[in-house]
């Protein structure tokens, strides 16, 4: 098991939410060893606090200290008024897990006002797996922590996608036509690292475009998706404004990307090139509680870089190649952008093996770049 980097607060309340299969479950029980375990997905325990929730006071023994954790707190959101009542009358401390916090705030619940911090769990970071990080691997079977210990990745990874349409979108009610969301996962595959138009995906599962929104939001709602806005500060130039898609996990889009004899590995593979680093910028701004915003930027002409990192350390760019040999007009999107914002920081990610300086970019192998996140996006050399 890998050390994450994620640390929890001293002595306070906390949500943890992430997708399903991100470690959520493993990093609670091994942190909080002397910690009560309430988990809603054993079936006698939730009908137990469906029915009644104010039972969850009878899971505690008295004069207890030590932390409570309900596991997949979404699935009774009024246990959230019980958790209040608790925290406010007894001092009592919690972590609540789950794999959906906007599913929480649209059924209008409460996320305890204020008294709870947010915290948020992804797939593992090349940092946290450190020298048994292959890149290679990452790029197939992607990062969820489960895959270490399983003698078939794909099988695994099929499994995954299967158990959240089977165990998440039906028994949550999310929609009742199973076979549509699953040709929407497909359709919507082709959009990784893409401007999102929603409407053509619609066309492409057969569905109407307001069934299509729907769907997204389920991917929002479940947190196995998210949509990267553009990054319109103070610009100087007619900019994209659609949002680019990603599912959270290059394993998980590979899985669902269909391949066949007319697709060609530059079709797959620079996506997924683009989402290894997404999911590492992201898990390791959350972990480090480090406060960027992740944007993408696009000229009305096409001219692009990847992520823009936007926040108290100041401006961070990413540009993403997944060639072994960096060609000067893989430069031209950070050069254009460094014009508008001086004081970006620039990067490329490239799949060579030598890092290297021109034009006020800093040209990193993939692997090394992402071992060296946790410093670049403190600010340090």
């Amino acid at each position: 098991m890998y050390s994450r980097l994620l640390k929890p607060p001293e002595n306070k309340s906390f949500f943890l939410f992430g997708p399903r299969g991100t470690g959520k479950t493993t990093w609670v029980r091994n942190t909080f060893p002397g910690a009560v375990y309430v988990d809603l997905l054993e079936a006698e325990i939730f009908n137990d606090l469906l029915a009644n929730p104010q039972r969850l006071e009878n899971f505690i023994p008295p004069r207890f200290s030590d932390f409570i954790v309900i596991d997949e707190i979404q699935k009774v959101p009024a246990l959230l008024d019980e958790v209040h009542r608790l925290m406010e009358s007894k001092r009592l401390k919690f972590v609540l897990t789950g794999s959906s916090a906007r599913k929480l705030r649209r059924q209008g619940t409460n996320l305890l006002a204020g008294r709870a911090l947010t915290y948020a769990m992804h797939p593992l970071t090349a940092v946290e797996i450190g020298r048994d990080f292959d890149l290679g691997r990452a790029l197939r079977q992607g990062l969820l922590p489960a895959l270490g210990e399983e003698p078939n990745p794909g099988k695994f990874l099929e499994s995954y996608v299967k158990t959240y349409l089977e165990e998440e979108i039906r028994q949550e009610g999310l929609t009742r036509n199973l076979s549509a969301f699953a040709r929407f996962l497909e359709a919507a595959s082709f959009s990784q690292g893409s401007l999102l138009n929603i409407s053509a995906v619609a066309s492409e599962c057969g569905v109407n475009r307001k069934v299509a929104e729907g769907y997204f939001g389920i991917l929002d709602d479940l947190m196995i998706a998210q949509r990267i806005p553009p990054f319109t500060r103070r610009s100087k130039r007619r900019l994209a404004l659609h949002p680019k898609f990603y599912f959270f996990d290059v394993g998980i889009y590979r899985t669902l990307r269909p391949a066949g004899p007319l697709d060609t590995p530059e079709e797959a593979e620079g996506p997924a090139f683009e989402t290894l680093l997404l999911q590492n910028l992201v898990a390791v701004n959350d972990s480090l509680h480090l406060g960027y915003k992740v944007h993408y930027w696009r000229t009305s002409n096409q001219t692009e870089v990847d992520f823009v990192l936007y926040g108290p350390k100041g401006i961070l760019a990413f540009e993403v190649k997944r060639g072994k040999r960096v060609k000067p007009e893989s430069l031209g999107g950070l050069a254009a952008f460094a014009r508008d914002y001086p004081m970006a920081r620039l990067f490329l990610a490239y799949g060579g093996t030598r890092r290297m300086y021109t034009e006020g970019v800093e040209i990193w192998p993939m692997e090394e770049l992402l071992q060296g996140l946790p410093e670049l996006l403190q600010g340090l050399p």
